[in-house]
């Protein structure tokens, strides 16, 4: 789907205009940098939930993942232990998948373990800007990228998982390091700043941003 203008003559990204929920993660978080190990890693665990399912599904769960997850305190969560898994698989809030808690409480560690922090090491695949030309249509949009493959073997060098380069595209794509808003979307450039204030208020007017 093509850029598409909404009810308030606003021009987004076309997948952002089905729900309240998406336009206003679109329009206030999509594509905004996140350069803390936190949020990041918040992050990095919800793209690797959302894998077979809508994003939709994860954004509606996403208070329950942070209150199961600690808020996503790295040290935190990589303190979990069985128990913590038992009360997961039982919290009905959250998309409750083996695999994927243990993959949650095995990345914590991972990323506890980094020299350097989370942030330094994801920041470091983001690519040139002046290498990327403005997507006009969701074709021109990949789903991976030297730069995602990149990041998905190093990420599994140092022990984490259920990163692959298309998970990994992903949480570029969300955490700002790559913008792939549309040429025509009222969005395009947040990630470097560039939308004016008040630009998006109309779409977005009762959500506040999380401040990662």
């Amino acid at each position: 789907m093509t850029a598409v203008t909404g009810p308030d003559g606003l021009v987004r990204c076309g997948w952002a205009t089905s729900t309240p929920d998406y336009i206003a993660y679109h329009d206030l978080e999509w594509g905004r940098p996140i350069r803390d190990d936190r949020g990041l890693f918040e992050r990095m665990t919800l793209e690797a939930f959302q894998s077979g399912l809508s994003w939709l599904t994860i954004l509606r769960k996403r208070p329950a993942f942070r209150s199961a997850f600690a808020d996503f305190d790295i040290a935190t969560v990589a303190g979990f232990d069985d128990s913590d898994v038992r009360r997961l698989l039982a919290d009905a809030g959250i998309v409750r998948n083996t695999a994927k808690i243990n993959a949650a409480i095995r990345n914590a560690r991972a990323a506890h373990d980094l020299d350097g922090g989370l942030a330094a090491l994801l920041w470091s695949f983001a690519p040139d800007p002046a290498t990327r030309p403005a997507p006009r249509t969701p074709a021109d949009v990949p789903a991976t990228t030297p730069e995602s493959t990149a990041m998905a073997k190093a990420l599994k060098r140092h022990g984490f998982t259920f990163v692959g380069p298309t998970t990994c595209y992903a949480l570029m794509q969300a955490a700002g390091m790559v913008d792939d808003h549309l040429l025509e979307c009222v969005a395009r450039g947040s990630a470097a700043g560039d939308v004016p204030a008040g630009t998006l208020s109309a779409g977005a007017s009762s959500v506040k941003p999380r401040e990662w």
